[in-house]
């Protein structure tokens, strides 16, 4: 009994992840428009988009190899893998072993390295400027979160994301400066990651301008469905990681009552829309930077990462 109960939990929490990666897009599309004075599109408008592109047919460029084809179910696969790692109602689930921080960043890490590539497959002078553009933006931006993640982790004593948040639930952490500036680098490379203004404007098709669209201009169909989930999947996994490492309350254990666990999913859906709520007010309230002032505002997450491991290791109270 107690085996089905944790195989249902997790799977509970890998179908919430998919469900609610749209449902966070279009809150944040909804929000922006509202605050721009504008009626917006419709909350579930992410969800008709996918239905409408899974129906169509699929167009391949003649010179597209198979690799081509294979790039959307990659993404999909690992994004999913990693944002399901994250713990979001519930603690100490099934796979919580294996939510490890430094696991979540490779997979990540290999879904961009297929992006990229499959920019580049085709040929054409957009994907490969699509491409090279991410290549810069991810090479700055990994230093980054995996030196944040090295704060945290000295912080808590792990890189497992379990222990992770029920360190930072307890009253062992309090006020400290290094997690404020970790908290900072984070949120900078989770606008930097999922293509967010300031540094990608993910509603743009201006040539010159555009990362993440560059790069899958050539795709249609399940294909682009399927890139698009993918980063819907990618901007709830940065959600809900901040919302695990630096706001943990109400995070229910594997073993609590069914209630627990609904109010730690209702506490959690909280925090999305908060967080949610935080985005689109950042994006309406800042315009799109040069892309060649993207290395200044990554450096900054770089530093301020740095700051926070040097203070934790020459401060261990700070």
């Amino acid at each position: 009994m107690t085996a089905f109960r944790d195989i249902l939990s997790q799977g509970v929490q890998m179908g919430l992840v998919l469900l609610l990666a749209p449902l966070l897009t279009g809150f944040v599309r909804k929000v922006k428009a509202r605050l721009l004075r504008r009626r917006g599109p419709p909350l579930l408008q992410p969800y008709r988009d996918l239905i409408r592109l899974m129906r169509k047919d699929v167009v391949l460029a003649d010179n597209a190899s198979w690799l081509f084809r294979v790039i959307p179910y990659l993404m999909f696969a690992g994004t999913w893998v990693a944002a399901s790692l994250v713990p979001t109602f519930g603690n100490g689930l099934l796979f919580s072993w294996t939510a490890d921080l430094i696991a979540i960043i490779a997979l990540l890490g290999s879904a961009r390295f297929f992006q990229a590539l499959a920019g580049m497959d085709v040929g054409t002078a957009f994907g490969g400027i699509g491409s090279s553009r991410e290549v810069m933006i991810a090479s700055l931006a990994e230093p980054a979160m995996l030196i944040t993640v090295f704060s945290v982790a000295m912080i808590a004593g792990s890189t497992q994301l379990s222990y992770v948040a029920e360190f930072m639930g307890s009253d062992a952490v309090g006020l400290r400066v290094s997690l404020g500036m970790a908290f900072v680098a984070l949120t900078i490379v989770a606008l930097a990651e999922n293509a967010r203004i300031p540094v990608d404007n993910p509603a743009t098709h201006l040539e010159l301008t555009m990362v993440h669209e560059a790069m899958v201009l050539e795709y249609s169909g399940r294909h682009l469905a399927l890139i698009d989930l993918s980063s819907q999947l990618k901007l709830l996994l940065y959600v809900s990681l901040i919302a695990c490492v630096f706001l943990p309350w109400g995070t229910a254990t594997a073993d609590a009552s069914v209630a627990r666990l609904v109010s730690g999913a209702l506490l959690y859906f909280g925090k999305l829309a908060v967080l949610g709520f935080l985005l689109a007010v950042f994006e309406t309230s800042i315009a799109k930077m040069r892309v060649f002032r993207i290395p200044e505002f990554l450096g900054v997450a770089l530093m301020l990462a740095l700051l926070a491991t040097l203070l934790r290791f020459v401060s261990g109270s700070l």
